[in-house]
């Protein structure tokens, strides 16, 4: 089985992702939906061939004694992959991910202009957060370069594994893997201040441990940035929280408050009539308000209002905003967005053009007239 000529054809038709198994044609993720490919089943021998092919020495004696292994790998000519090897019902299975060369800026992925000045916040916690394959590799890695060419600063970074790949501009970035750099998260961020960061980028926080060094690093005037697996702000603050002990729960609360800069939460959204998806992402910036509702846990459901509420103020938005700002500019269609929309019901209403006459932290994104997608009902 030529596995390069199966990622060939995976680049060709714009997938994000590659699934491999046993008994299956391989199968792709082209805009979020799944589909084959016109090759041969594989059998378990091939299975075990491809691995053999790919992995390095020390990967394979991983892969033998866990069954399963995470890398990151390139291709000459073709493109650059993250890859997951993993063990099912007794043979080798594998997912590679689309890993482009070439870094997009926030501008070219369609990211709300806030994300380019948080990039450059002197110190403190950043979260890109989302499903998975919601782009928060990428929008850390515009991030990145942000800062890179904007600024004279220290950038490490810890992934496991490193997906894009930064070259030194005005600032020096010094990219750790996870296995091949260093044994752990753990280990890698106990010696990161002797290392004299200006900017730490986690490339994900798994457990308490790493989220305190996380926190410390960001109390002691560090830019943090890292992802977590939450689908807005609201429940980023309740994850962070939901890491440590009871007891612990209001103190960590007081340094979230003081520490986080932004929540920066996204999903991608099919473009309309074309191949692609675009992001719609939510964004808090931490306010004197917020950093209140971040304390008294009673208070922190009134988040979601205060984002509404901080679009002129502060240039924060909600999902459901940056959707209507989406279906306006005509770049998704009204399906998506109300499938996508955080409350569907108060959605289709204001599409119908019915609101609260004392509401207006919408009228930002409705840039269309409202009679235009009143007929459409």
């Amino acid at each position: 089985m030529n596995i390069k000529k199966i990622l060939e054809q995976m680049i060709n038709q714009g997938a994000s992702d590659l699934h491999i198994k046993a008994g299956l044609q391989p199968v792709i993720r082209v805009d979020g939906k799944m589909r084959h490919l016109d090759f041969s089943r594989p059998s378990p021998k091939d299975m075990e061939e491809i691995s053999n092919q790919i992995l390095t020495p020390a990967q394979r004696d991983r892969f033998k004694r866990t069954r399963e292994v995470d890398f990151a790998f390139g291709v000459a000519g073709l493109a650059r992959f993250r890859a997951n090897f993993y063990v099912q019902r007794g043979s080798v299975a594998m997912v590679f991910r689309h890993v482009p060369v070439e870094i997009k800026t926030a501008d070219e992925l369609d990211l709300p202009e806030i994300i380019k000045k948080l990039a450059l916040k002197p110190r403190g916690l950043i979260f890109v957060t989302g499903t998975v394959g919601s782009g928060k590799s990428t929008t850390l890695a515009a991030m990145v370069m942000e800062i890179n060419r904007n600024t004279n600063k220290n950038i490490i970074t810890i992934e496991d594994p490193i997906e894009f790949l930064h070259h030194d501009e005005k600032c020096i970035i010094n990219q750790r893997e996870i296995g091949s750099d260093t044994s752990s998260f753990h280990e890698a961020l106990r010696h990161i201040l002797r290392q004299d960061p200006d900017v730490i980028l986690i490339g994900e926080i798994r457990d308490a441990l790493t989220m305190e060094i996380a926190l410390m690093a960001a109390d002691t005037g560090h830019l943090v940035l890292s992802t977590l697996h939450t689908i807005d702000a609201t429940q980023t603050i309740n994850r962070v929280i939901s890491f440590f002990p009871p007891h612990q729960h209001q103190e960590i609360r007081y340094l979230l408050s003081s520490t986080l800069q932004a929540v920066v939460a996204q999903r991608l959204i099919p473009i309309k009539d074309k191949k692609g998806r675009v992001p719609a992402v939510e964004v808090m910036v931490v306010t004197s308000t917020i950093r209140e509702y971040i304390i008294d846990p009673d208070k922190t459901p009134l988040i979601q209002q205060a984002i509404r509420e901080g679009v002129s103020s502060h240039g924060m938005q909600s999902f459901d905003q940056s959707l209507m700002k989406l279906f306006t500019g005509e770049k998704i269609t009204m399906e998506e967005a109300l499938r996508n929309s955080s409350n569907p019901h108060e959605f289709s209403l204001r599409l119908k053009g019915i609101q609260a006459s004392s509401d207006k932290t919408w009228s930002t994104f409705e840039q269309t007239e409202k009679s235009n997608t009143a007929n459409d009902f």
